[in-house]
């Protein structure tokens, strides 16, 4: 297990301990009230009407849960990096399994810097690397530090999806991982170690409060 510093709330049901603003403290978070919904339906980052204004969510092609061992279906997203030196190391760097999650193949036609892992029971983690920055991450953005690396967190809540979306915000290139609520903080972890090893720190930098 790697080093991760607590947190009052982990991805999902169990997150990570150890929050820190970019700048101020960030929001509470809502509870899903609505029936689950596979993480596939947003890809890399959750559906908030404000995302979806300016043009930072990313959605997938499926609806409906993608059977086990079925190649998982990304849609294209806005990813400038994706075919970057930073984002190809690190998806040769990541690992087999996240937890109970397998690697799965993606879906043709696959988009450059993604990757995926499912559970047994139809589940899915989906990495994207290499994605703008989100648009909710400002100077007010409370972060959480997983084996030194800075996560920003959406929650699909507010769209009844029950997972969320954790953006690392403090490489060279932005990185964002779907997880599923409930599924504990071990695929947080493992993704953290691997970014932690393979790309190199360096300083936040959140859009100013209120800018564009």
């Amino acid at each position: 297990m790697n080093n991760t510093h607590s947190s009052e709330q982990e991805p999902g049901d169990q997150g990570p301990d150890e929050q820190e603003p970019a700048d101020t403290a960030g929001s509470e978070q809502a509870t899903p009230s609505e029936p689950r919904r596979h993480p596939a339906l947003i890809a890399t980052a959750i559906a908030l009407p404000v995302a979806l204004l300016v043009g930072v969510v990313v959605a997938a092609v499926f609806v409906a849960r993608t059977p086990v061992n079925s190649p998982v279906g990304l849609g294209p997203v806005p990813a400038p990096d994706a075919e970057s030196e930073s984002c190809t190391s690190l998806l040769g760097a990541l690992p087999e399994d996240l937890g109970d999650y397998t690697r799965a193949e993606l879906a043709d036609p696959a988009p450059a810097g993604a990757a995926a892992w499912q559970s047994a029971d139809g589940a899915e983690v989906v990495l994207r690397c290499g994605l703008e920055r989100p648009a909710e991450f400002d100077q007010a953005a409370a972060l959480t530090v997983i084996d030194q690396v800075q996560w920003f967190e959406i929650s699909g809540a507010q769209q009844g999806i029950d997972a969320s979306t954790w953006f690392a915000v403090d490489r060279p290139v932005y990185i964002a991982l779907t997880v599923p609520n409930g599924s504990g903080p071990t695929p947080l972890q493992d993704v953290s170690a691997s970014i932690a090893e393979t790309l190199p720190q360096q300083e936040i930098d959140p859009a100013p409060i209120g800018g564009p």
